[in-house]
């Protein structure tokens, strides 16, 4: 029997040791090493209770067993009984040989157990690799099944698989990303789906903040899309008889989503809650059967602030736009999210997008999107440079869409006055009094120190132009950029009234050699 070397790639040979590999060879050529097998489970169980490396024997176990399913080894004696003669050797043989089949998937089970535990491991790398490998003997079991049947998917593996991911003591995010790899196979993404449904989320709720955030984790980790099931890539290669539905994984989807809500409660966590609203703006929202259920659930996290309204906000407008929901109080919880705390979030280019698009209309008041112009540029002052920028082009953009806005910059009758009309702490746009305002606020940004946001500025001492600018290209603008094309520019030389040093020596009549010494 040949040696199981020349199967195994480059890089998992050098991640074996030396002796495990030897072991594995061993045992594969000769079952009388049975022994071997036995050690090397000992030996990743210890490295398991004494925290050593463990992916060596990992990968030792995933070399041995994929070898052992491949051949049929853990059914050959049912294949022995049908063919077995009515003689005592005959019988012995196949006696034997049951007893070795039900030790192999004994030591199989034992296996699996101590891979599954690696995944809890503290090290990255080490979880990961466990994970890798039992993905790795799932598909090979679903191909060469352990009772000799036809091909099908190990559900079973899957489930403790997934059991041990959702952890409630410890964060499984990196190795749940490591779950992508697989999600781009159909029959993977439904039996996940169905096994949330049905075994996993009724172990606990959302108030556990570990297992809520690796359990959300793993759901925005699982895409559902029509291309997905086009394709119909399969892990498992099975029956045409067996072929994913996306109508059945979307029944699974809404089960799914419908025992979250039931665990969303008031006490939720900022951070769940927030995780709960990306993944039903990002996977969820498109699959529901009724997506006008979110409608209080939506309308209560508008009233949370921060993230958590701007994403909230997100979810209401699609449903303003595709399910014909009214919310009349929509533009004051827009117009009350523009605080100087959303720059430091990453979600202000959501909220930018967003407002570009409600005020898109020309036929919304001028005394509302006066207040949002007048807001936005009291905000410009004490913004970050790259986000100045953002809203300078933005306040441009709404001036272009309604005329009537330009009194704020050349008003036709020009009074003094001691103070700024505008009332910035009014939650309600339209008596904030924006209309009587002006934007003196750009005028005072055309004195800022950096030349691109002093150039945004004196938009409004030019004509309008005819042609709104693109946001998009403004939006992920990070300090970073700024600097970087501040520096690249080629700046004149200018004479300084100094003396340049020629060397080490400060130059004669030095003002500092008068009032300090150098030591």
């Amino acid at each position: 029997m040949a040696g199981v070397q020349s199967d195994v790639g480059d890089a998992i040979k050098s991640e074996i040791s030396k002796e495990l590999r030897d072991k594995a060879n061993d045992f594969l050529n000769n079952k009388l090493k049975a022994n071997n097998l036995v050690d090397i489970i000992a030996y990743l169980e210890e490295n398991l209770n004494n925290k050593q490396p463990i992916i060596s024997g990992i990968l030792a176990l995933e070399v041995v067993f994929n070898e052992l399913l491949k051949r049929r080894e853990f059914c050959q004696y049912v294949h022995m009984h049908k063919n077995a003669l009515e003689n005592n050797e005959q019988t012995a043989k196949s006696e034997a040989l049951n007893k070795y089949c039900i030790w192999l998937r004994e030591r199989y089970e034992e296996a699996m157990v101590l891979i599954l535990k690696g995944i809890d491991s503290e090290n990255d790398i080490e979880s990961a690799q466990a994970l890798s490998t039992c993905m790795k003997l799932l598909t090979v079991e679903g191909k060469y099944p352990l009772d000799g049947a036809e091909a099908q998917f190990p559900q079973l593996r899957l489930h403790n698989i997934l059991q041990k991911l959702l952890s409630v003591d410890r964060l499984r995010l990196n190795t749940i990303q490591n779950l992508k790899d697989y999600a781009v196979y159909v029959d993977v993404v439904q039996h996940c789906w169905r096994l949330l449904q049905h075994n996993l989320l009724k172990k606990s709720t959302l108030k556990h903040e570990t297992f809520a955030l690796n359990f959300l984790e793993l759901m925005h980790t699982l895409p559902v899309s029509k291309e997905l099931f086009e394709q119909n890539k399969r892990l498992c290669s099975l029956s045409e008889k067996i072929l994913p539905a996306y109508n059945v994984t979307r029944r699974h989807i809404n089960k799914v989503w419908n025992n979250l809500m039931q665990c969303v409660g008031p006490d939720i966590l900022e951070i769940v809650h927030k995780k709960v609203l990306i993944i039903l703006l990002e996977r969820i929202l498109p699959h529901l059967d009724k997506p006008i259920l979110l409608t209080d659930f939506l309308m209560d996290s508008l009233d949370c602030g921060g993230a958590v309204s701007l994403l909230a906000l997100q979810g209401m407008f699609t449903l303003i736009q595709k399910h014909n929901i009214t919310y009349p109080n929509v533009y004051e919880k827009l117009y009350s999210m523009f605080e100087p705390e959303i720059f430091h979030t990453k979600f202000k280019a959501r909220l930018f997008y967003l407002a570009d698009i409600f005020l898109s209309s020309t036929h919304l008041p001028e005394g509302l999107v006066a207040a949002f112009v007048k807001r936005l540029a009291r905000l410009s002052i004490v913004a970050p440079p790259q986000d100045a920028v953002i809203i300078l082009y933005f306040i441009g953009n709404l001036m272009m869409r309604h005329n009537g806005l330009r009194k704020l910059i050349c008003a036709p009758n020009e009074i003094q006055v001691s103070r700024d009309p505008y009332v910035m702490e009014e939650r309600q746009p339209a008596k904030a009094n924006a209309m009587e305002s002006s934007l003196w606020e750009i005028v005072a940004l055309q004195k800022h120190a950096l030349p691109s946001v002093a150039a945004a500025a004196k938009f409004i001492m030019q004509p309008i132009p005819k042609h709104e600018w693109d946001l998009s290209l403004v939006l992920e603008i990070k300090e970073d950029d700024i600097f970087d094309q501040e520096i690249s520019k080629r700046c004149k030389q200018y004479a300084m009234a100094i003396e340049k040093s020629q060397a080490l020596f400060l130059p004669k009549n030095d003002l500092f050699q008068q009032h300090w010494c150098l030591i």
